[in-house]
């Protein structure tokens, strides 16, 4: 009989011990998951996704700005007293000192005093540096002999020197050598309304012209 009891004893803590066992595990299995902070992670990524377009569109201005566009060139051509004349490519807003240089700078025959070096200069220009000699020679035609600029002596557009077209009353050193370019370029004027072909040269100027030039 007390065999009986002890067995019963024994199998009595056995299965209180396993009843714990369970509970404690119960307990365990039945806890809740901690809950992810889906809010908080959904605005670090909003965040780091705005952060991330303004860098891009930080990078694709400095981009834009160090490319140069074509537009922001204009070409001139660069003759008379200068190192190395011809045509160049200029910022848009450069002056004629900036074509000079570009042109590697003026020679020692180079007469510096007629040009206006903080001119701007526009887009198919003709800069063209005169010699110290073609300004002598122009200032003695003016005072020496009578003028071929007089309305009884018109000087003919396509047979008249360099010399003979600063004479001309309205006529500067820079819109002669203009007018003697197109000539080259283009043949012998038809008449005097041509001369609106030449860069620089309008209406108005045409119709004061008229009075001094002619042609054959």
């Amino acid at each position: 009989m007390e065999a009986i009891i002890d067995k019963i004893k024994e199998y009595k803590i056995i299965v209180i011990c396993t009843g714990m066992g369970l509970l404690v595990g119960g307990f365990f299995l039945l806890k809740p998951a901690p809950q992810t902070p889906v809010k908080e992670t959904n605005l670090q990524a909003e965040v780091a996704a705005v952060s991330k377009d303004s860098s891009t569109e930080k990078e694709v201005k400095k981009e834009e700005k160090a490319e140069p566009l074509e537009q922001d060139l204009i070409t001139v051509d660069v003759k008379g007293a200068v190192k190395s004349p011809g045509i160049y490519d200029l910022p848009v807003g450069s002056r004629v000192n900036d074509a000079v240089q570009k042109a590697g700078g003026l020679t020692e025959q180079a007469d510096s005093k007629s040009l206006n070096l903080a001119q701007k200069v526009s887009d198919e220009a003709l800069v063209y540096v005169p010699t110290k000699g073609e300004e002598s020679a122009s200032q003695q035609a003016g005072s020496g002999a009578p003028s071929s600029t007089s309305k009884d002596k018109k000087v003919n557009l396509n047979k008249a020197s360099l010399e003979e077209l600063k004479q001309v009353k309205g006529l500067g050193g820079k819109r002669a050598q203009d007018i003697i370019d197109h000539r080259e370029a283009n043949g012998k004027f038809k008449s005097v309304d041509e001369l609106k072909k030449v860069s620089g040269i309008g209406a108005k100027t045409i119709e004061k012209l008229k009075d001094y030039v002619t042609v054959d």
